[in-house]
């Protein structure tokens, strides 16, 4: 009763997470993607191109480029506008403008493996092809849906629509300037090199690392995770190579290789490989 009591009173308050329930605008603009995927390093590129005299960092991000699931009702429709959200959501119709940051599957496993280890869901040592199998199959803590549903919803619903932007993680890495001056036309900021420059700067790893040292305590993401493993790990693409056995490669290229090969992502277990190709 009492639980129920409180509910209600922060209902009528403004209190509540709202979630996907939040109240959207038709100026808004999220950042989607699924976990693990990029998206807490986008947010820094974004707050530090659209924000720089309010130097981003890990104690106001979450009200800069706000999450839903974390910000109450009533501050997060008292932001500023345009307000640029950051969800992890499957395709919702209501997003007016969407910017999907996509990250080859076989890192973002691994990145969320450590994560869940980092956050006490799942223990030392849990082994690793139990987890990839988890993750393909939808297994994972959360109800973002698998990799591929996620990222397919999104690309095969919005691609060619101006108001969509798709942008690879690993395209971030390799060429920083031009998908920061992507994102920057995107969202009509005008691209002056000193501003896509220091937004990068200030959004690099080792910055966000050395952050994370003093401010991990002020973030919802780290606050009650374990501080002898860190958030922001090697942020580096390709780590699949040498740290995920063949069969773990076989399994993730066997459920989403097509939608992989389309993105643009190498197959290289052979017999999957050649169908991707194929479809």
């Amino acid at each position: 009763m009492i639980r129920k009591v409180v509910y209600a009173m922060k209902l009528v308050l403004g209190l509540n997470v709202p979630g996907n329930r939040l109240k959207i605008y038709e100026d808004d603009v999220f950042l989607v993607s699924y976990p693990k995927s990029g998206n807490t390093w986008t947010r820094f590129l974004i707050a530090n191109l659209v924000y720089p005299e309010k130097n981003p960092d890990f104690s106001n991000l979450n009200r800069l480029i706000p999450d839903p699931e974390e910000l109450a009702k009533r501050i997060l429709e008292r932001l500023p506008r345009p307000r640029y959200v950051k969800s992890h959501q499957f395709f919702d119709p209501r997003f007016p403008k969407v910017i999907y940051i996509v990250r080859d599957p076989r890192d973002v496993v691994l990145s969320e493996y450590y994560f869940d280890i980092k956050r006490n869901a799942v223990a030392e040592g849990y082994p690793l092809s139990q987890y990839v199998s988890g993750f393909v199959q939808g297994k994972v803590n959360h109800t973002y849906g698998t990799w591929g549903e996620n990222a397919a919803s999104w690309i095969y619903t919005r691609r060619g629509d101006p108001r969509f932007l798709l942008v690879k993680y690993e395209d971030l890495q390799s060429q920083g300037t031009t998908e920061i001056t992507r994102l920057a036309r995107f969202l009509g900021v005008p691209p002056d090199q000193q501003r896509l420059k220091f937004a990068l700067q200030q959004s690099s790893a080792d910055r966000m690392r050395e952050l994370e040292k003093k401010q991990a305590h002020l973030w919802s993401s780290t606050r009650e995770t374990r501080k002898d493993k860190p958030f922001v790990r090697s942020a580096k693409a390709g780590g699949w190579k040498t740290e995920l056995p063949e069969a773990c490669v076989a399994e993730i290229e066997s459920a989403w290789g097509g939608l992989m090969h389309e993105i643009g992502y190498e197959l290289v277990v052979p017999n999957l490989a050649h169908a991707g190709r194929e479809r």
